[in-house]
């Protein structure tokens, strides 16, 4: 039986209904999300993201909403940021992160987690680019008697675009040096996430020293975002393999549309 992961930036549960009932539906064994709140029992369901002209509903207890529909799940959720939210006047400082899950018939035997930019941020949201961070875990699949790693990012955000910068080169040595704490060498390595880089970016090159190769442009894909993003540059989200994983499928999910990134869904043989 294939392994299924699946990649996708959650946008803080913005389209929360579809974000939830195709996360409840989609049964994979690894789910890799970017952009998840977590905030404090007694918040409001509803929360804003305000940053000058920018206005973001956000599900305040997006983790934990996911959470519920994956009880076969074991959960990480790796903040790089506690900061304020607002419903109307009020303000709740929440977290703002990455999150894993990962089914429970898999034996979790290696992980590791760290800012590939920045650190964390305990008091505001700080000035861009924003620390980021990225988790890399091991797993033993017991049904096909192998091991795998799997690393997921969010990549720094530049207010200028999605070109290279020299935190991003940085941010790209970090990510390697993470995944080498946890990657054995000699087993299959998978690394998705949300980017915020362009096809021609150092970042593959620095990723491709490790025999990775993305799946989103050797494919042919050109765009990783939905309609309901509505800017130029419609890359942002990769999803990395080494020669010794057995692709069975690979999809850029158009529909259905649960976020303004489109989901990444692979299965391994």
């Amino acid at each position: 039986m294939a392994l299924r992961i699946v990649s996708l930036n959650a946008w803080g549960g913005s389209i929360h209904a579809p974000l939830i009932d195709y996360l409840a539906n989609v049964d994979a064994d690894v789910f890799c999300l970017q952009e998840v709140v977590r905030s404090a029992a007694d918040t409001p369901g509803w929360l804003e993201y305000r940053d000058g002209g920018v206005v973001l509903p956000q599900r305040a207890h997006l983790y934990d909403e996911i959470a519920a529909v994956f009880p076969g799940h074991d959960g990480f959720f790796c903040p790089f940021a506690r900061g304020d939210l607002f419903h109307g006047e009020a303000v709740f400082p929440t977290e703002f992160g990455i999150a894993t899950f990962v089914r429970k018939s898999h034996a979790i035997i290696g992980q590791a987690v760290d800012f590939i930019h920045g650190g964390f941020s305990s008091n505001g949201w700080g000035e861009h680019p924003r620390s980021r961070n990225a988790h890399c875990i091991r797993l033993f699949d017991h049904a096909g008697g192998f091991s795998l790693t799997i690393a997921q990012l969010h990549g720094l955000r530049d207010p200028a675009g999605k070109g290279d910068i020299p935190a991003r080169h940085a941010q790209a040595d970090a990510l390697v040096e993470l995944i080498e704490r946890v990657w054995p060498g000699d087993e299959r390595l998978v690394v998705c996430g949300d980017f915020n880089v362009l096809p021609d970016s150092i970042t593959f090159e620095k990723l491709g020293r490790l025999g990775l190769n993305d799946l989103v442009t050797g494919r042919g894909f050109t765009d990783t975002r939905t309609s309901l993003y509505p800017k130029d540059g419609r890359f942002a989200d990769y999803m990395l393999v080494t020669p010794e994983v057995v692709v069975e499928r690979f999809e850029v999910v158009e529909q259905p549309e649960v976020s303004d990134h489109r989901a990444l869904l692979i299965e391994l043989a």
